[in-house]
């Protein structure tokens, strides 16, 4: 089962404020033990909402831009990982590991096939393979 572990972001993430050398030294040690593990897919940090902008959907076809930041800074995401585990405790447990003094880490699970029921064709799926695999080999280029 694949996870993500969420971030949330911090007036201090939301301001631009970097980790320290030993902050981030720390976290290479987390990383490092989830990759011994095995179990991490991918994690990446993200810059400040000021370096964003939010796509509005009000119709089919109609989008407004809206430039960052944004204001909410207990909703916003900060940063994640993509694990694969075998249980969402699993999950939980590498959760609570994470290196943080203060902050919060959400955990969710990534939908699967499965859990699109019968609107998730074979069809569909065969699909849906098709474009990860067009996607992987892209990568390995």
């Amino acid at each position: 089962m694949r996870f993500m572990m969420i971030v949330k972001a911090t007036d201090d993430s939301e301001s631009g404020k970097m980790p320290t050398e030993a902050q981030l030294a720390e976290m290479g040690k987390y990383n490092e033990e989830l990759v011994n593990a095995g179990v991490l897919l991918d994690g990446n940090g993200l810059l400040g909402s000021s370096t964003g902008v939010r796509v509005q959907f009000t119709g089919k076809g109609q989008t407004t831009v809206v430039d960052g930041p944004f204001t909410e800074t207990k909703e916003l995401v900060a940063g994640y990982w993509i694990i694969d585990v075998k249980s969402k405790d699993e999950a939980i447990e590498w959760a609570k590991r994470v290196p943080f003094v203060d902050g919060e880490i959400e955990v969710r699970k990534v939908a699967e096939a499965e859990d699109f029921g019968d609107s998730f064709t074979p069809e569909l799926q065969e699909a849906e393979e098709e474009l990860r695999q067009r996607v992987e080999r892209q990568q390995n280029k």
